[in-house]
């Protein structure tokens, strides 16, 4: 069967790719920009999990999602990572992600509304974090910071898969999981595009001038030189 592919952009633009999705029923793969993948999920319908491999070592589970009818556990396999939990409330329209487990800190609340879903993070008064809106006309799940019209922070462009499969409880915990950035990816990105920037600017190279400078006439008898 044909990959499904997912394709990421950063900002409002379809200028800058940050990340390709190559979905299918067995898994999920994660490629940066240059085209290396950098995660790897696995699809597991008997024992309804998700599971997190290491790309360098496929058969090796760095995290493991349990799916039941209540929501999600997800269980971790590294040192100081503790595990979170997803419990579905509000009639399924709302999902409490909590910190270290059942009994855990609320850390974050996903509510489903018309259009998409609205992330809060606990502590914020109610605010919203960030938004996923869900276009299935233009095939796009558009990610805002601070609200409905908040800034675009991601774009998502899908190709042979119907954004509408993410709008269930279930599915969508598979693509918070699978498209969630760490911050050590989050700042890998920016690193890149700063140096896309600078090496982009007008006049200015990989190295500094190093030859002879001359002086203008004015500077040079500002400076007392004949």
């Amino acid at each position: 069967m044909t990959e499904s592919v997912i394709t990421e952009f950063t900002g409002s633009q379809r200028e800058s790719i940050s990340r390709v999705y190559r979905y299918s029923p067995g898994g999920v793969r994660v490629l940066d920009s240059h085209d290396v993948t950098r995660r790897l999920y696995r699809f597991d319908p008997a024992t309804n999990t998700m599971t997190e491999n290491d790309p360098g070592q496929p058969n090796k589970i760095l995290r493991r999602f349990v799916f039941d009818n209540y929501g999600m556990l997800e269980e971790t396999f590294s040192f100081g990572s503790p595990p979170r939990t997803y419990r579905y409330e509000a009639g399924g329209r709302q999902i409490v992600m909590r910190e270290g487990g059942d009994y855990g800190a609320v850390g974050k609340t996903f509510s489903f509304e018309g259009s998409g879903v609205a992330e809060t993070a606990f502590g914020r008064d109610g605010s919203i974090e960030r938004v996923y809106v869900f276009d299935p006309r233009n095939k796009t799940i558009t990610i805002r910071k601070g609200g409905w019209y908040g800034d675009v922070e991601r774009q998502l462009f899908f190709d042979r898969l119907d954004v509408s499969v993410f709008c269930e409880l279930e599915a969508f915990l598979q693509f918070l999981m699978f498209s969630e950035k760490s911050a050590r990816e989050t700042e890998a990105e920016i690193d890149e595009q700063v140096q896309k920037i600078r090496a982009s600017a007008p006049g200015q190279g990989r190295f500094a001038y190093t030859g002879q400078r001359h002086a203008s006439a004015e500077t040079s008898g500002a400076q007392g030189t004949p």
